[in-house]
């Protein structure tokens, strides 16, 4: 073998890494149904379509609180949220969604006030939670 060999092997590496790369950029522009995409869902969007709290939940919420709603501690804290007492009194977690705490972000310009009044509504009344008082996207809206 010569010195040229490992520097030519990087080469091919580095043009098939570079294809495949290419080829990558291509397949995320390509309509992920593969029954094809209605125009909705091809317009650039920051919003998260769910018609329940539950939707929302599992959307949005799932991935930090966990589906159970137990939380998480890793690469981060995410407190559970059954059986929290701090859920009590609904604008606090209302808050919370809209303007975000610590490492959770605001979710204000992704949600809207019925989808930010569902999903907090749905929390507390779910989880081993069952806190009355639900708020409205009225109050959601004063908070913004």
């Amino acid at each position: 073998m010569t010195a040229k060999t490992p520097l030519a092997a990087l080469a091919a590496v580095t043009l098939a890494l570079s294809g495949a790369l290419a080829a990558g950029a291509d397949a995320q522009t390509a309509p992920a149904s593969p029954v094809g995409a209605d125009a909705d869902s091809t317009a650039a969007s920051t919003t998260i379509s769910g018609p329940t709290g539950a939707d929302v939940y599992a959307n949005v919420c799932a991935a930090c609180h966990m589906p159970d709603a137990m939380g998480a501690v890793g690469a981060g804290f995410y407190p559970a949220l059954a059986n929290n007492p701090r859920l009590l009194g609904s604008r606090y977690p209302a808050y919370i969604v809209v303007k975000g705490m610590n490492g959770m972000p605001p979710m204000a310009d992704m949600l809207d006030d019925q989808q930010i009044a569902d999903v907090v509504n749905y929390v507390r009344t779910n989880f081993g939670n069952d806190y009355p008082g639900p708020i409205s996207p009225t109050e959601i809206a004063a908070l913004r």
